[in-house]
């Protein structure tokens, strides 16, 4: 009976043994894997802490940039106010020289406007066969829901005038001293009887305004 009783107290110790390896490797496991998922997370946050740390001095450095021009561009807002030749073309002798730079490129694009103003004052005092200004396209449409088809930030439109040689030779005189910047892209001088006729295709510009504001930027 001896040597069984031996035998069943170590086949015991071993089974106790091996629960106890047992419990113990799952006890490393567990712990092992709580400390890869905290090490994963941890690096995730500081992979992310340091993504908002760069975007923190992007704009740091993007501040400080707009900040060390303010200065230069005070400066030059004050030197175009005091520009004579703004000063002698003012549209009000109220109006700030700045104004003539914003008449000369409105912010947006009135082909209503360009049409009026080209018929009240720069294709007075000659006679005014046909004036047609494009709307722009994505911005205007005509009557009819089409769009005209031009180039960005510019209004294209053509007239035709009849006159006197030197009631033509005014009428190209008044679109060179516009205040608006306008180019003329072809013209052509006919004559039709006594009179001439002037034909003109140019396009006016326009610059769109722009916003400048602060924003909220998510980093994930």
């Amino acid at each position: 009976m001896q040597p069984k009783s031996v035998a069943l107290r170590k086949r015991t110790q071993i089974a106790k043994a091996n629960r106890t390896m047992f419990i113990w490797v799952a006890c490393v496991s567990v712990i092992f894997g709580f400390a890869l998922v905290g090490s994963i997370f941890l690096g995730q946050m500081l992979m992310f802490n340091e993504k908002v740390l760069a975007e923190k001095d992007k704009t740091i450095a993007v501040l400080k940039t707009n900040n060390s021009n303010v200065t230069e561009l005070e400066s030059q807002v004050r030197m175009l106010d005091a520009n004579q030749s703004l000063i002698d073309v003012k549209a009000k002798p109220d109006d700030r020289a700045l104004q003539v730079i914003l008449d000369a490129l409105p912010s947006d694009a009135n082909s209503l406007a360009l049409g009026a103003s080209l018929q009240t004052k720069l294709l007075t005092g000659i006679t005014l066969n046909s004036l047609q200004v494009d709307p722009v396209d994505g911005v205007e449409s005509l009557s009819n829901g089409a769009t005209a088809a031009t180039g960005s930030g510019e209004i294209t439109f053509r007239f035709s005038v009849s006159g006197t040689e030197q009631a033509l030779r005014q009428t190209l005189n008044n679109l060179e001293r516009s205040i608006r910047t306008i180019d003329v892209v072809s013209f052509k001088i006919e004559t039709q009887g006594d009179a001439r006729v002037l034909t003109v295709q140019a396009k006016a510009f326009y610059e769109p305004s722009k916003t400048v504001e602060l924003k909220d930027k998510v980093i994930r």
